[in-house]
């Protein structure tokens, strides 16, 4: 009777072991390559990040705002968050005199930022790196030296 659990028991190990070994031979490349996450659900409407303060405080942005609308037909909220209609008034301005040549979309892309690091750099702001459209943090230290002057002329 003992011998025949043993066999009972050895042959249930066996066969465990062998699917276990032929399931994982056999799912390696096939189980990883049909094998897709499904996305989680979404319980509230996306939203498109619009604010690029390029490292601005609040403040500093709304400085910035307010010499928008005085100068570049800014006609928006002044909040300090520099979204799409701020930047379509920064490409008014860099478009008329620092050599902007794309669309007045507000979109801060590689044109937008090359324009701005001529103006901080043309113009006393302290910018004095690469015109290469990335807003680093020489950019960045440039344009809020910028947008200190902004605040002190128009306030925040």
């Amino acid at each position: 009777m003992r011998s025949n659990t043993v066999a009972k028991a050895l042959v249930s190990v066996t066969a465990v072991v062998g699917l276990a070994a032929g399931s994982l031979a056999g799912a390696s490349g096939a189980f990883a390559a049909t094998h897709t996450a499904k996305p989680a659900a979404v319980t509230q409407p996306v939203q498109i990040l619009d604010t690029v303060n390029l490292g601005l405080s609040t403040a500093q942005a709304k400085g910035v705002q307010h010499w928008l609308a005085q100068y570049y037909q800014y006609t928006d909220t002044i909040d300090g968050q520099l979204g799409t209609h701020s930047w379509e008034a920064m490409q008014r301005f860099l478009k008329a005199h620092h050599g902007y040549t794309g669309n007045i979309d507000g979109i801060v892309g590689g044109g937008t930022v090359s324009a701005l690091q001529r103006f901080l750099r043309d113009n006393g702001w302290g910018y004095t790196g690469k015109i290469d459209g990335i807003a680093g943090s020489g950019t960045q230290a440039a344009f809020a030296k910028f947008a200190n002057w902004c605040v002190s002329v128009y306030g925040s």
